[in-house]
């Protein structure tokens, strides 16, 4: 992350310690639709019914949600979020609450709509691209895509914006396609910082046979990053987290530290899986049963090793040492 945003996150951190709150949201996954312009094999989220991929959340109510949660940083997903015809007032409500905002998108409507927005130090797309031309299209289960992504990209930056990226690994990749992938964002495409996770099994997704698992998810990682690999990427990650993909550390998982806020509520206990729905934000951190989820606790979770369940665990260890937060400022 770039160091300003570092050190507003460090603050937020030590904030939540001198108060002695157990429990925080760092980032919340808001998500003001579910309806998207593709059908994405990994995904689930547009198995929901016509009548809810229909809807749209009120402006109102989204920023509200963020500012109940207390939140620093709001990733906005979806569904694509440029299919929400307010989405431009979502994000400039947010950035005026002192927010960093991230927007998730498979950039196919970016070109359309990038004129509705203004760069801002605190805003980022967050781009999909799952992997070189062949590898993201078929996961998107549409030809063409890449090469849009990256017209989008390239068009995003030639505006001045920042450009991030997240891309998702399935048993079918190997450690030269982790490679391959990050070498190009970081070096050719130039994109200001990359995201990575092992895909997590959602239950309504079409493709159910090619997650990873634990052990897996390990041994990818740590040949993608031997030699040294992962120092030369710019990954929007705590070297922890990356530690623990590769299998030098373990953690449990803190789904509490970034909520997910839909159409339907607060989601009960993540955004990977929707177990209930609650109305405010105060039911879901104290009314939830936290400790039940994890690997090792709840069987839906055994191959679970996404950011969004550890990498918050990550960000809090490195907090509580000195060593790890020097390691993670000389990376920013």
């Amino acid at each position: 992350m770039p160091l300003r945003q570092s050190i507003r996150l460090g603050s937020f951190l030590l904030k939540q310690k001198l108060l002695r709150r157990e429990k925080f949201a760092l980032l919340v996954e808001l998500e003001p639709l579910f309806a998207c312009n593709l059908a994405c094999a990994g995904c689930g989220k547009i198995q929901h019914p016509a009548s809810i991929l229909k809807q749209r959340m009120p402006v109102e109510q989204a920023v509200a949600a963020i500012e109940e949660s207390g939140a620093p940083m709001v990733s906005i997903a979806g569904g694509e979020p440029l299919m929400h015809q307010q989405i431009d007032e979502i994000v400039r409500q947010l950035l005026a609450r002192r927010k960093i905002v991230f927007l998730c998108t498979n950039a196919l409507l970016l070109p359309k709509h990038l004129h509705k927005f203004t760069p801002h130090r605190n805003f980022a797309w967050m781009v999909h691209i799952d992997g070189l031309r062949e590898r993201h299209d078929a996961s998107v289960c549409k030809d063409g895509v890449f090469d849009q992504a990256v017209a989008a990209i390239k068009q995003a930056q030639a505006a001045g914006f920042r450009v991030m990226t997240n891309t998702t690994f399935f048993d079918t990749d190997t450690p030269q396609d982790v490679i391959d992938v990050l070498d190009y964002l970081n070096d050719e495409l130039g994109v200001d910082n990359m995201q990575i996770s092992p895909g997590f099994a959602y239950e309504k997704a079409p493709d159910q046979e090619h997650w990873l698992g634990p052990e897996e998810t390990r041994q990818l990682f740590a040949k993608a990053f031997a030699g040294g690999r992962r120092k030369k990427w710019r990954l929007n990650h705590s070297p922890l987290f990356l530690d623990f993909l590769e299998g030098k550390v373990d953690f449990s998982c803190t789904a509490w530290a970034i909520p997910s806020y839909s159409l339907k509520g607060w989601q009960r206990p993540c955004y990977l899986m929707d177990d209930e729905y609650v109305a405010t934000y105060k039911e879901l951190l104290e009314d939830t049963d936290w400790n039940a989820y994890g690997r090792g606790k709840d069987p839906r979770c055994a191959n679970c090793m996404a950011h969004c369940g550890y990498e918050p665990t990550a960000v809090v260890a490195t907090m509580r040492s000195l060593r790890e937060t020097i390691r993670a400022a000389v990376g920013s």
